[in-house]
C-alpha cells in the first residue's frame, strides 16, 4: 500500500503550487474541489512525515543501543510509536469515499408509531443540531411537514461545514446514520405507562456544490404546484406556493412548501432533487461495483434497522457496528461522536480487510 506514497507526495506539492495562483481562485468551484484534495492529502503528508522520522529515529537508536544504554531503553518506545504511526498511515492511504468532503441534506422520517414515531422524529432531529452546533457546522431546515401532537411526519435539513478536509466533512461522519432507528420509550399519550417501540427512518444525501454537476433536463422534469397546507390540514396560505417536482427518469419526486414563494419553494425541491438524483448516480456505481459495496455499511435508503434508542434503560444501541452505551439523554443532546466514530471505524477495518484480501 505504501507504494503510492511518492505520487500523493507530489501531487499535495503540485496542488500547493496551483492553489497559490490566484487565477484558480477565480473559479470558486474548482478552488473549492483543489482545497478538499489538498487539506485530504495534507493528513497523508503529515502522517508520513511522523512515520519516516520515526524510522530514522529507531534505526540510530538500533545502532548506538550496544554502546548507550539509554538509547537501548528508547528502542522499544519508538518500535512502538512506530508502529502507530504506519497503522495511521494505513488507515488514510484507505481510498475515500468522493462525496465524503460533501455538506448533506439529511431527512428524517416517521415511521411506524403514529404520532408517537413523529415526535421520535423531532427528537432525532434537534440531536443531529445539537450534533452539528458541537461541530460548529451550520443547519438550514428546508422542509418541515409537522404532527398534531409536534414533532415531525417528516423534516429535511441542510448542514453544511467549514472545513475542506474531507475526513472532517458532515457527509464523511454523517453517511452511516443512514436507515431505521427504533425507539422502546413510554409515549405522552400511554395512560398506563407502557413502553411502546416506534420508529423513524433517516435518509442522508451528499448535497451538490454547484447546480452544473447534475445535468437535469427540463424536459424530464414534471412540475405540479398546489396550496400549501399544515397540521390538521388548515390552510398556510390561499395561493399556489407549493410545489412536487417529479424526475420522469428515476422516478424521484420532492414536494416543498415551507416558503411563502412558488419560487423559494421550486429552488429548494430543486436543491433536494439535485442531491437525491447525485445519490442515486452513486448507488448504480456502488451496485456495480460489489466489493466497495460490501465494504462499506452506510445506505441510501431507510430500510435497514440500526440503531434502538431505549429510554427506560437509558441505553442506545448500534446494531451494526455493537457499539453500547448507558448514556442516552447525553447522546440526544447531540453527544453523537463515540457513536459516529464506531460507525467510520468499523468502515475503515472492513476497507482494509477487503484491501489486504487482494494483495
Amino acid at each position: 500500500m505504501f507504494e503510492s506514497i511518492q505520487g500523493l507526495l507530489d501531487e499535495h506539492s503540485e496542488l500547493q503550487d496551483q492553489l497559490a495562483d490566484p487565477a484558480v481562485h477565480a473559479d470558486q468551484a474548482l478552488a473549492r474541489k483543489l482545497g478538499r484534495r489538498y487539506a485530504e492529502l495534507g493528513r497523508i503528508v503529515d502522517a508520513h512525515n511522523r512515520w519516516a522520522a520515526l524510522d530514522e529515529d529507531l534505526e540510530a537508536a538500533r545502532e548506538m543501543a550496544g554502546e548507550d544504554p539509554e538509547l537501548a531503553a528508547e528502542v522499544p518506545v519508538l518500535e512502538g510509536q512506530l508502529a502507530a504511526a504506519q497503522e495511521r498511515l494505513r488507515r488514510l492511504l484507505i481510498p475515500r469515499d468522493p462525496n465524503d468532503g460533501r455538506n448533506v441534506i439529511i431527512e428524517v422520517k416517521g415511521g411506524e408509531g403514529g404520532d408517537e414515531a413523529a415526535l421520535f422524529a423531532g427528537d432525532l432531529l434537534r440531536m443531529y443540531t445539537r450534533y452539528a452546533e458541537s461541530r460548529g457546522w451550520k443547519t438550514e431546515l428546508l422542509s418541515a411537514n409537522e404532527s398534531d401532537l409536534g414533532g415531525y411526519k417528516d423534516v429535511q435539513m441542510a448542514i453544511k461545514q467549514s472545513s475542506n478536509d474531507p475526513a472532517e466533512g458532515v457527509y464523511a461522519r454523517l453517511k452511516f446514520e443512514g436507515g431505521v432507528h427504533r425507539v422502546q420509550r413510554v409515549p405522552v399519550t400511554e395512560s398506563q405507562g407502557r413502553i411502546h417501540t416506534s420508529a423513524a427512518g433517516v435518509l442522508v444525501l451528499p448535497e451538490v456544490d454547484e447546480p452544473e454537476e447534475v445535468e437535469i433536463s427540463q424536459n424530464d422534469l414534471k412540475i405540479d404546484v398546489y396550496r400549501s397546507s399544515g397540521p390538521g390540514g388548515q390552510s398556510v396560505n390561499t395561493t399556489d406556493s407549493a410545489v412536487r417536482i417529479t424526475h420522469l427518469p428515476t422516478g424521484i419526486v420532492v414536494a416543498m412548501q415551507n416558503e411563502k414563494s412558488q419560487l423559494q419553494n421550486r429552488e429548494a425541491a430543486m436543491r433536494v432533487l439535485r442531491s437525491r438524483i447525485l445519490a442515486h448516480e452513486q448507488e448504480k456505481i456502488d451496485a456495480a461495483n460489489s466489493d466497495i459495496r460490501k465494504s462499506q455499511i452506510r445506505t441510501m435508503d431507510r430500510s435497514e434497522r440500526i440503531r434502538t434508542y431505549n429510554y427506560p434503560e437509558n441505553r442506545v444501541a448500534d446494531h451494526r457496528t455493537g457499539y453500547k452505551a448507558y448514556n442516552l439523554d447525553a447522546v440526544m443532546n447531540g453527544d453523537l461522536e463515540p457513536v459516529v466514530q464506531s460507525a467510520i471505524e468499523l468502515d475503515e477495518q472492513a476497507r482494509l480487510d477487503a484491501i489486504g484480501a487482494d494483495e
